[in-house]
């Protein structure tokens, strides 16, 4: 039978390489973002903030599909402006917050209820949970601090549902991007180029793409890492490692 895979924010960038790299293995994705509409895909509109929306999702998958095998949680946002945490307004931060945190806790939680009582029913289902974090999750950056905030909750998000579905064998991982060439770090480029090619920022001196986060995204789903659950893959070009 053919899997079923979830992706959010998957119009553009990274989302759309993780869904993209999906379909291309076998899987039959379903394509989520808070636009109207996506050509050429199967599509649902959806904001993960929005509690009417997720349960719509989860009807939607319900009634089409009747199970889910991974859900990849990579929907989120960027400041609008970056603002001195000193500077930084509430409107932002419960953005920020409301969206990458409070959104992605209640996808895993939404999805990890359907996901358990469809193991009662469904046939050789091994369901999954990815969440996209960022390397955010652990570096300080004082101009964004709400972003910094909002991913290491994503990470927390991860342990702990890791924690509490282990007894159903449901195993959740996060990926972990670093600096990846997409829209949202255009306007940040000139900094990353002199910090990767110039000062050594990173061990493998390039520019992530898209598709080295979906590649980490398709290892997880493999099946092959289920024991591993609550492990971290980082696609950061080596950044997360201490170098003197």
């Amino acid at each position: 039978m053919q899997k079923i895979a979830l992706v959010t924010g998957a119009c553009r960038g990274i989302g759309r390489a993780i869904a993209d790299l999906l379909k291309q293995n076998s899987y039959r994705v379903v394509y989520s973002d808070v636009f109207d509409k996506m050509d050429g895909e199967e599509y649902i509109k959806l904001d993960i903030s929005n509690g009417e929306d997720r349960k719509a999702a989860l009807r939607f998958i319900e009634e089409r599909y009747g199970r889910l095998d991974v859900l990849v949680n990579n929907a989120g946002v960027s400041c609008k402006i970056r603002l001195d945490i000193l500077d930084t307004t509430e409107e932002s931060f419960d953005r920020v917050l409301g969206i990458n945190t409070k959104g992605t806790f209640f996808m895993c939680q939404t999805f990890a209820n359907y996901m358990i009582s469809r193991l009662r029913v469904a046939e050789n289902y091994s369901p999954r949970i990815i969440n996209i974090a960022s390397n955010s999750s652990y570096t300080s950056s004082p101009s964004r601090g709400e972003y910094c905030i909002s991913k290491a909750g994503v990470s927390m998000i991860t342990a702990l549902f890791a924690d509490r579905l282990g007894e159903y064998e449901i195993p959740v991982f996060e990926v972990r991007p670093g600096i990846i060439k997409t829209a949202m770090t255009e306007i940040v480029a000139q900094k990353y180029d002199d910090l990767i090619f110039n000062r050594g920022l990173t061990p493998i001196k390039r520019w992530g793409i898209p598709e080295d986060v979906a590649k980490c995204v398709l290892a997880a789903a493999s099946g092959l890492l289920d024991f591993g659950t609550g492990t971290v893959l980082n696609a950061d070009g080596g950044f997360h490692i201490r170098r003197l």
